[in-house]
């Protein structure tokens, strides 16, 4: 039998560069989709899928997440006393139980296999769900609870994928398919940002994962990769000679928030999503095109 993933990794100690001056006195990852934070729609995300702990990697000047998930009385009083109760009760809805997060530092930028292993202590010998905030992912159920089929069904390790053009590829991690459905495939292969003329497949790594503790051990050595960075795909590969590796070609729609225009398209897009507001929005957007 399967150990249950139980604890899930979201890493927000990078920089944001891109979206300076925005992110020079705010996190990136408390960057809102319409009213809510990134980092908020990948915890939304882990709890779905019956995530119980979860553990950030942060890094200076991200005080304001551990903020974020903490209770604010002085807000909650105010809100009390003007009788917006529904405010109130979606602030508790979001906020997680006492001892349920955990926050690690990542001192230095050396990459995101090293802001995993930041947290090896806290996880310790379990598997756990690894997302990437900056990747947020429209999908009904969520691509962590698609990826959990496929763990209860075959264990080991499961990344999610999906298609892009294959000239796209260098961008990204890339792996080859083997056998099996889209819900759970052996991946045979992994590569990072390969020349299109090498890539095994037009399946990409899109920032969500579930990965077995051996993981720790093989990031311990430290070993720089692509961009002189500890890189999470160097690790997986290693293991993939000691372990099984499924892939999932996930239902839903990628906006990578790391972005500009991912960035906008997602608050476009999920703003169409809301009853309250779509017709209003729709109205405003006709006018501006």
């Amino acid at each position: 039998m399967n150990n249950k993933v139980k604890i899930a990794v979201f890493p927000v100690a990078g920089l944001g560069t891109r979206f300076l001056p925005a992110t020079k006195s705010m996190p990136k990852e408390m960057l809102t989709v319409v009213d809510r934070p990134l980092i908020q729609y990948a915890v939304d995300e882990a709890r779905e899928a019956g995530i119980e702990h979860f553990v950030f990697v942060t890094g200076r000047n991200k005080g304001v997440i551990e903020d974020h998930f903490d209770r604010q009385f002085e807000l909650e009083t105010t809100l009390f006393e003007r009788g917006k109760t529904k405010e109130l009760k979606e602030l508790q809805k979001d906020l997680p139980k006492p001892g349920q997060t955990s926050f690690t530092r990542q001192q230095e930028p050396l990459g995101l296999g090293h802001a995993v292993w930041c947290a090896r202590d806290i996880v310790g010998d379990e598997p756990f769900a690894l997302l990437l905030p900056d990747m947020l992912i429209k999908a009904e159920p969520g691509v962590l609870s698609q990826m959990m089929g496929a763990y209860n069904e075959n264990g080991g390790n499961i990344i999610a994928v999906e298609e892009v053009d294959k000239k796209d590829v260098s961008s990204y991690g890339v792996v080859g398919r083997g056998a099996g459905l889209d819900e759970g495939f052996i991946i045979n292969e992994m590569i990072e940002k390969p020349d299109p003329k090498d890539a095994p497949s037009n399946l990409i790594i899109s920032g969500r994962y579930i990965l077995q503790p051996r993981i720790f051990d093989l990031l311990s050595s430290h070993t720089k990769g692509a961009g002189g960075e500890i890189q999470i795909t160097d690790a997986m590969q290693a293991l993939m000679k000691e372990q099984q590796f499924t892939g999932v070609k996930f239902k839903g729609r990628t906006f990578d928030c790391g972005s500009k225009i991912g960035f906008l398209s997602a608050n476009v897009a999920y703003a169409l999503d809301r009853e309250e507001l779509s017709e209003e929005f729709r109205k405003e957007l006709a006018i501006l095109l």
